[in-house]
């Protein structure tokens, strides 16, 4: 009877473990003919995704301008826009399609998006900005390097 329940465990930690690498880790994903990962979205979640990306990229056109106008208000609000705060609205169901680095430099980006709006605010200095700026664009840089978005279905 010990051997049969010590089995059991045995299968299900080995599924446990499975599930977790598929949905926390690996994600959804193939490797693309360009040598990128191409992470396997629905149509919707494929939108969902480009939008937070155009919203990253306006913000960062925002915080630019903020920094050729020395206007620190502008700068914060932008980076307040997409900061840690936006990555609350991913859908569970696509988080788990995402691959762990993936969210990785998602959530590294909101992170310093918020810290750049902070030192705006609190230091007022745009040299500091421009090289927050300069820092956090590597990681949409890096993104795009590595991955690219498939539809697999409406």
């Amino acid at each position: 009877m010990c051997k049969i329940c010590w089995s059991l465990v045995v299968v299900f930690g080995v599924a446990t473990f499975g599930m977790a690498y598929k949905f926390i880790i690996q994600g959804s994903v193939e490797q693309a003919t360009d040598g990128r990962l191409a992470v396997q979205l629905k149509a919707g979640e494929r939108d969902f995704v480009l939008a937070e990306m155009r919203a990253f990229l306006e913000s960062v056109q925002q915080i630019t301008q903020g920094i050729s106008e020395n206007n620190m208000a502008m700068i914060s609000k932008a980076g307040r826009k997409v900061g840690t705060a936006a990555q609350q609205q991913v859908p569970g169901p696509l988080a788990a399609k995402l691959p762990l680095e993936f969210k990785k430099l998602g959530f590294n980006t909101h992170e310093r998006f918020t810290q750049l709006a902070l030192d705006a605010e609190q230091l007022g200095d745009k040299q500091h900005t421009l090289s927050q700026l300069s820092e956090l664009t590597q990681n949409c840089v890096a993104c795009h390097a590595t991955y690219k978005i498939a539809v697999t279905g409406p």
